[in-house]
């Protein structure tokens, strides 16, 4: 087990009143004047930025709406947000959505106090020194950015376009208010591309050289076999609170670096398919799951016991003792089926 630090920092306020507590969140955190940020309109059809903003007006709140969120989200509206919050002088951002919105959200907040373009921090040239406060409402459970420390974006301005990410505790939300009652009505792709995504993001840790990790073993497996059960029942369940309920808090949990402590990440298979959603727009979960058996086979041989472990306690195969490659095989096989 290697030495590790573990930090999140995020207020989580989970459940079906969870939504009430927005502007006292939001002030809680310091926010007096928000940049209220947001995809299509599906928050609009769904009530809740309606609801979002009569509670900030109720409580004298003043907000300013971006919206036009698209998955993989761009650098163009990252830059169209900065110079939103600079106009008007915001002090606080509060992204509803799901990944790209929060993702979004952490770019404005990176960029807003930074001197030179935010897209310093994507390309490796620059550190940031500070980031404004973000809350979230999330919608979307599968990228889990609400309690990680992650950022993705698309530059959309360059041919081809580039999607990198960055990496940086400043950007953490303050708080993520989550309610699985926002979660019914995602169709049945959306929640498909997302549970994975969520099973992605502790598989691409599990998948460690180190060993003696037992405890973190037994979470990340428990979690993945969840999410991985709920998920399929969902589907023709939508309206099902419990397991929607598991499948957003799995969300949190798969990337919230708490199936990682004691072990070495690998994240090969996100950076592959970062370069297929920027080219060709691919949904990620979607990208991940056509991705991830050829890279299981590629590597497996390195570390067989470990993919025969996952197997038999993850995807419920046989164990065959004579032969830990067969059943590794066998685990491979089970994940793409599932």
């Amino acid at each position: 087990m290697k030495d590790f630090n573990f930090y999140a920092p995020t207020e989580v306020v989970f459940g079906k009143e969870s939504e009430q507590q927005i502007s006292s969140l939001v002030r809680k955190y310091g926010g007096s004047r928000v940049l209220l940020h947001y995809g299509g309109e599906s928050a609009r059809r769904s009530g809740l930025l309606d609801f979002v903003k009569q509670q900030l007006t109720s409580d004298g709140i003043q907000f300013t709406e971006l919206g036009g969120v698209v998955p993989n989200p761009q650098l163009s509206k990252v830059y169209e947000g900065i110079d939103i919050v600079r106009r008007d002088s915001l002090d606080f951002i509060l992204a509803i959505g799901g990944g790209s919105v929060i993702d979004s959200a952490k770019a404005i907040g990176y960029g807003v106090p930074y001197d030179g373009d935010v897209w310093d921090f994507y390309s490796g040239r620059a550190q940031a020194k500070t980031c404004m406060p973000i809350g979230c409402v999330l919608t979307i459970p599968a990228a889990g950015s609400e309690m990680s420390y992650g950022c993705v974006i698309t530059n959309d301005l360059v041919s081809p376009p580039l999607k990198w990410s960055y990496n940086c505790d400043l950007g953490r939300m303050r708080f993520a208010v989550m309610n699985p009652l926002r979660t019914y009505t995602l169709p049945p792709y959306q929640t498909a591309a997302g549970v994975t995504d969520i099973m992605m993001h502790t598989m691409e840790r599990y998948f460690s050289h180190h060993t003696d990790m037992l405890l973190t073993d037994a979470i990340a497996e428990a979690l993945l076999r969840t999410v991985k059960e709920c998920g399929e029942r969902v589907l023709s369940d939508p309206e099902n609170y419990q397991l929607r309920a598991q499948i957003m808090w799995g969300g949190s949990l798969a990337h919230n670096n708490l199936t990682e402590c004691g072990l070495q990440k690998d994240f090969a298979t996100h950076g592959l398919e970062h370069e297929l959603s920027a080219l060709y727009g691919v949904t990620h979960g979607a990208g991940l799951a056509a991705l991830w058996g050829s890279w299981a086979r590629y590597v497996m041989n390195d570390n067989i016991n470990r993919f025969a472990q996952f197997a038999v306690n993850v995807c419920g195969v046989r164990n065959d003792f004579s032969d830990p490659a067969s059943t590794a095989l066998a685990g491979i096989r089970a994940m793409e089926d599932f």
